[in-house]
């Protein structure tokens, strides 16, 4: 007898839960955030300013030295472009001093409309770069704000 009231209570809230459910109001999906459009991603070369290291560090590979270098971004693209991913967003820049290529490295090309997404540090002022040695003193970040596009460069620390 119990076995048979257990199971009616049971046909019963499953019954009432299937009312319920197709009862319920139709919900419409959240309103999303409109973005503005990023800044262009400038096509052909650009010169971005000079920067001065206070070490060593290594730029694709190879050592580069200590000292104060113009920097120009290249047309070249670094990588494959993945998907969803800016047209260009990540190209080579050159490390320039004399006139002459130093070094080279991949620069991340990132909108002012999305810096505040993947950096929480504050940014160079506009037109302007910040050199500065990573938490653990592992790597250089090399940031240059210029013209609505933000340039991080990773530069890891040449060893001693």
């Amino acid at each position: 007898m119990m076995k048979y009231v257990v199971l009616i209570c049971t046909l019963v809230m499953l019954l009432g839960t299937n009312v319920a459910w197709a009862q319920a109001p139709e919900r419409t999906p959240k309103q999303q955030p409109t973005t503005a459009a990023p800044a262009a991603v400038p096509a052909g070369e650009l010169a971005l300013g000079s920067i001065s290291l206070g070490r060593a560090v290594k730029a694709d590979g190879k050592p580069l030295a200590q000292g104060t270098y113009q920097l120009r971004l290249t047309s070249q693209n670094a990588t494959p472009e993945a998907k969803g991913e800016s047209p260009s967003s990540e190209r080579w820049v050159e490390f320039v001093r004399g006139g002459k290529v130093l070094g080279r490295e991949v620069v991340t090309i990132v909108p002012q409309s999305e810096i505040g997404l993947v950096q929480k540090d504050t940014p160079p002022a506009r037109n302007g770069a910040k050199v500065e040695t990573l938490k653990g003193g592992d790597y250089v970040r090399v940031w240059i704000n210029r013209n609505g596009n933000h340039y991080l460069i990773h530069l890891p620390v040449e060893a001693a």
